[in-house]
């Protein structure tokens, strides 16, 4: 069997030139869409990530501003930015990079963004509208799963979705929008570190989704012959003395068994970027409504 790379180079780029005619039509109207992203000390990855967010953005003739703060920031100054910006008209979305310092809580942070501006779709509000079908917001890396699947024509009734992780950024979210009648109407397993026998549910995936943070460990012998499979993961590891970044996935081991897979890189991490400045889109044409 072939197996199909399911590109997200070629996906985003198929959401940007669908999003031109959106922006046009808000900036007909003196909307520029605008995200603030908070960047509290130096994390390698999520300087990339920012450094990525912020090339794409003026790529598209968007606003974007970068909020940097030392990482001995208090969480008053911290929330205090993130109320400042709340009230900022110049701003459609806000953005604080994760991971913050162990001395700020990240839940209180988030929490204190304007439902309206949570363009990461983290705020309880959003989350809560996610639950019941209604969603405004998706987080980002789950709502490009989504266009992902779509765009390659990959649909998803009646399949059935297995998620290995749990997290509220990618693994929860997901299992919710699989299931949804209007946007996957799958039947979802969600799994975790907890869940016995894994094999058992991940053998029986029409599509898996990688999302546990853990390099290479889905194997050929977690997956049934013709399974999609989305890799999520980002790890970075050592071989023969070189860094190297690698998925969730062993690729290598699944090629020619799955039916498709999403690489890393190029794979999940372009859409990502690419839901964010969506949902920032959206964040501003909700005000015209």
């Amino acid at each position: 069997m072939e197996t199909a790379i399911l590109s997200g180079l070629d996906a985003s780029k198929a959401l940007y030139q669908s999003l031109e005619e959106r922006i046009a039509r808000l900036k007909d109207q003196n909307i520029t869409p605008g995200l603030a992203a908070v960047l509290v000390g130096n994390n390698p990855a999520s300087e990339i990530y920012v450094k990525n967010k912020t090339k794409k953005f003026e790529a598209l003739g968007l606003k974007t501003d970068v909020f940097r703060l030392e990482e001995s920031v208090s969480e008053d100054e911290l929330l205090s930015l993130i109320l400042d910006l709340n009230k900022n008209a110049d701003f459609h979305g806000i953005l604080v990079q994760l991971p913050l310092p162990k001395h700020i809580n990240s839940e209180k942070v988030l929490n204190a963004i304007v439902s309206t501006k949570d363009v990461d779709g983290f705020h309880p509000e959003n989350a809560g509208l996610l639950s019941i079908g209604k969603p405004r917001f998706i987080p980002c890396t789950p709502k490009g799963i989504i266009f992902i699947l779509k765009h390659f024509k990959i649909d998803l009734t009646g399949k059935h979705v297995v998620v290995i992780g749990r997290s509220n950024i990618v693994g929860r979210p997901i299992s919710i929008l699989a299931s949804l009648k209007d946007l996957g109407n799958a039947t979802v397993t969600l799994c975790h570190s907890g869940t016995k026998d894994l094999k058992y549910f991940s053998k029986q995936a029409d599509v898996l989704v990688a999302a546990l943070g853990s390099p290479e460990f889905v194997d050929a012998s977690y997956i049934k012959e013709g399974a999609c499979l989305i890799d999520v993961g980002i790890n970075r590891v050592e071989q023969d003395g070189k860094s190297k970044i690698v998925g969730d996935i062993n690729q290598e081991s699944v090629s020619g068994i799955a039916s498709a897979l999403t690489p890393v890189p190029k794979g999940i991490g372009p859409m990502t970027i690419a839901m964010l400045v969506e949902n920032t889109v959206l964040s501003a044409e909700l005000l015209l409504n």
